[in-house]
């Protein structure tokens, strides 16, 4: 059994690298240290950056437990270092016994389709990170000037960018949503949104929460085309899993609503698959292929049943997350995932030694906040037991002295760094009866992580 103390680098701040954080305090047979390390100034990845302003409630696990974690005299926070760019892993590896790299997700699934990277044609996460304040979006030029926006894809984040986008400002105002998104908001003319989904309602990807916050939206209808939402008396929807007619019910009490006068509407448009965009330099419309299920005598199959337009400038790319790939680590492109077993790195030689990973990197971008705490715990316990069984290269290198050198030359934000971000943040919010009023430019946070003020 190795003796003397493990130290742990966590490459990432989100839910992953702090639940697994957690975890490694928890071990009985050692002292323990961690580094956090994170590419932002800033510490919670996902919630973030990415849990839409008016879901308070999906925040609470940062005051819950997160912020115990980050402020554990065994826990150093070490924001603004990029793996790759700042400082290689293999540098990173030679200063620790062993590594967890919890980089989170690098962005959406493409379609391949002809025309999806003309101007107006975004990924979901580009507008996600925009209204969230995230360094790396909040200066995009999203273009809400058109009337119609189209959301390709009908899973929660497609209903939050719907909702968001649907939204009066000023209730959006009371939350921590980023100011210049306030400022586009007020500005938009978007009066429709379209959910595309490739297939029939009960194949929708939304949950029912999501779905019900549709009801509370001021003066939106919701219609439903391209299908009929089943009913009790549908053969197929009596056999589903509860959730599924669950959804289904809340479905059609939306839709089945008196009509409204405000002239705002989200349409769920099924069995709708995107073809092309097409435009004049910039997406003008869509060409999409409406389908039915036409059943086989061995399985249900999807054919084309006609080509039509859908007129807009703006389209969102819902179609779910990719694993985020960390340079020096192997990554199955197909999987978009890490090469791991249970969490330990492979090679075509092996286990890396003393290289985990985890969250979705590690298993694939599926599953909500809480879900990381299984999957890190399974990559902690597989390091911890590397240790005890002495399998773990002792460090080489100072991490003192690595951090030291890239001091010299980039600005590091330390725990404390944080912390004052955090309170100015807190601070303003409050002074605008607002949780938070965060601070957006990278420039603005190092600042104030440095002084304290904004």
């Amino acid at each position: 059994m190795t003796s003397g103390r493990l130290s742990v680098a966590v490459v990432g701040a989100g839910p992953a690298g702090l639940y697994a954080t957690e975890q490694l305090l928890r071990y009985q047979g050692g002292a323990v240290s961690v580094d956090v390390i994170d590419r932002l100034p800033t510490p919670w990845g996902l919630i973030r950056g990415g849990v839409a302003p008016d879901h308070p409630e999906k925040k609470q696990i940062v005051d819950r437990l997160f912020s115990f974690v980050l402020n554990d005299e065994r826990v150093r926070f070490i924001g603004n270092v990029e793996i790759g760019k700042t400082i290689s892993l293999e540098e990173i590896s030679a200063c620790y016994d062993a590594v967890i790299v919890a980089p989170g997700a690098s962005g959406n699934g493409r379609l391949g389709i002809l025309g999806e990277d003309l101007p107006g044609s975004w990924q979901a996460n580009d507008f996600v990170g925009f209204y969230n304040g995230h360094p790396d979006q909040s200066d995009l030029p999203f273009d809400l000037t058109g009337d119609r926006a189209v959301i390709v894809g009908n899973g929660n984040v497609a209903l939050d960018l719907a909702r968001i986008l649907m939204t009066p400002p000023a209730e959006l105002r009371k939350t921590d949503i980023a100011d210049h998104a306030i400022d586009a908001l007020m500005q938009s003319n978007i009066r429709e949104v379209v959910l595309l989904g490739r297939r029939g309602p009960m194949d929708g990807a939304f949950h029912n929460p999501e779905l019900e916050e549709l009801a509370h939206l001021t003066d939106v209808d919701i219609e439903v085309t391209g299908a009929i939402v089943p009913d009790e008396t549908d053969a197929e929807l009596a056999g589903a899993e509860w959730h599924v007619r669950r959804k289904m019910k809340t479905l059609r009490n939306l839709a089945g609503r008196p009509r409204r006068e405000a002239g705002r509407k989200i349409v769920f448009r099924f069995w709708s698959s995107p073809l092309a965009f097409e435009g004049n330099g910039r997406v003008e419309r869509l060409l999409l292929a409406d389908t039915f299920p036409a059943i086989s005598a061995n399985e249900a199959i999807h054919r084309p049943l006609h080509e039509s337009t859908l007129d807009t400038g703006f389209v969102l790319r819902a179609i779910g997350y990719r694993g985020a790939s960390v340079p020096g680590l192997p990554y199955d492109e197909r999987l978009s995932v890490i090469t791991n077993v249970a969490g330990r790195v492979m090679t075509n030689d092996g286990p890396m030694a003393g290289v985990y990973v985890a969250g979705w990197a590690k298993r694939g971008c599926r599953g909500v906040i809480g879900s990381n705490r299984i999957c890190s715990a399974e990559t902690v316990a597989n390091l911890l037991e590397d240790w005890e069984e002495g399998k773990l290269l002792p460090p080489i290198s100072s991490a003192n002295s690595a951090l030291e050198a890239i001091a010299q030359k980039h600005p590091l934000v330390s725990g404390s760094g944080w912390r004052r971000i955090n309170h100015a943040e807190l601070a303003a919010g409050r002074a605008e009866g607002r949780p938070r009023r965060k601070i957006t430019n990278r420039d603005d946070l190092i600042s104030c992580a440095a002084t304290g003020r904004t």
